[in-house]
């Protein structure tokens, strides 16, 4: 369990940037593949973004193009750099490892908010 603490979610308008930090727990961080994710109201938790050990990323559909996801292994945290937002892109943003199980455990996450 890596026990994620994420921040830097809030209120934008459509086509603003924000961008989210994850700090994770240090005694394994650097040792496995991280994700960011969301929940928007009424829907389930859907995997935005992925980062491996080494860096390499991939992103869902939704997101390619506008989003970023990068790591620092030496802070700990990884972080989400979000542009170009969207009202759909309303949500809870979590961090954790990828991929999770029924017994991985969740931070409280980051609400984004995109409205005009």
């Amino acid at each position: 369990q890596v026990q994620p603490v994420e921040s830097g979610g809030g209120l934008v308008q459509p086509g603003g940037s924000l961008r989210l930090s994850c700090a994770a727990s240090r005694s394994i961080f650097s040792l496995v593949v991280m994700g960011w994710y969301r929940q928007a109201p009424g829907k389930q938790r859907e995997l935005v973004a992925t980062i491996s050990q080494n860096g390499n990323t991939n992103y869902g559909d939704s997101v390619k193009g506008r989003f970023t996801i990068s790591r620092d292994n030496g802070k700990n945290t990884v972080y989400l750099q979000m542009s170009s937002l969207k009202p759909e892109d309303t949500a809870v943003y979590f961090c954790n490892v990828f991929p999770t199980t029924t017994r991985t455990i969740w931070g409280q996450g980051t609400q984004v908010t995109v409205s005009s």
